[in-house]
């Protein structure tokens, strides 16, 4: 699929945020995947959820669901997603997100990830050749910097520079973009009864 064009990104511009909630390993069969669609970083305007089993294969269809099933849906311009990763070994397949739905996504992360641990990780589950087939798809690592520290991201469907402005324009403060870490709190409030931990 070619690449949105942004012909100015504008502050404002709608993003769907997505983490998991936290969930207990060996006990819990599914976790919840919480989106949020946020203006930029100045207004949220909307929450979904959805389920995803822990360790399973479902965390790219539910997303594409979450993006297409929503009354937002028109004003969507962008998906970000915490990490690559939900419900443990639940990957998302970020190009398959892309041309489901027809928006640009991005991944961001506070840390370089460790491929190989994740690869050892994921010969213990089932499906490991078509989880890390979509590991290895997501695209190169790319750093940014910001304040002197430095984001992880990897995107598809949108140029780097544009990529780079989103990221830019979707923080306040810290290292985490404002959907994100909204997701984040939201994601972790409603399971343990109090957000905990950072984005």
């Amino acid at each position: 699929m070619t690449n949105a064009v942004f012909r100015a990104v504008k502050s404002e511009v709608r993003i769907l945020g997505v983490d998991d909630a936290p969930f207990t390993k060996f006990k819990n069969e599914k976790t919840s995947l919480i989106g949020v669609v946020y203006r930029g970083a100045s207004y949220l305007e909307g929450v979904l959820s959805r389920e995803i089993f822990v360790d399973g294969d479902d965390s790219t269809e539910q997303i594409i669901r979450m993006a297409c099933e929503t009354r937002h849906r028109g004003h969507l311009r962008l998906i970000m997603l915490s990490g690559i990763t939900f419900g443990g070994l639940n990957i998302a397949d970020i190009k398959s997100i892309n041309e489901a739905t027809g928006l640009p996504v991005i991944i961001v992360t506070r840390r370089i990830p460790d491929i190989e641990a994740m690869k050892k990780a994921i010969s213990h589950v089932q499906k490991p050749d078509e989880k890390i087939a979509r590991l290895q798809s997501a695209g190169r690592l790319r750093t940014l910097e910001i304040e002197g520290k430095q984001i992880i991201y990897q995107k598809t469907g949108l140029a780097k520079s544009d990529a780079e402005k989103i990221i830019r324009l979707s923080i306040v403060r810290g290292l985490v973009p404002e959907p994100l870490r909204v997701a984040h709190i939201i994601a972790s409030g409603i399971t343990t009864g109090d957000s905990r931990g950072r984005a």
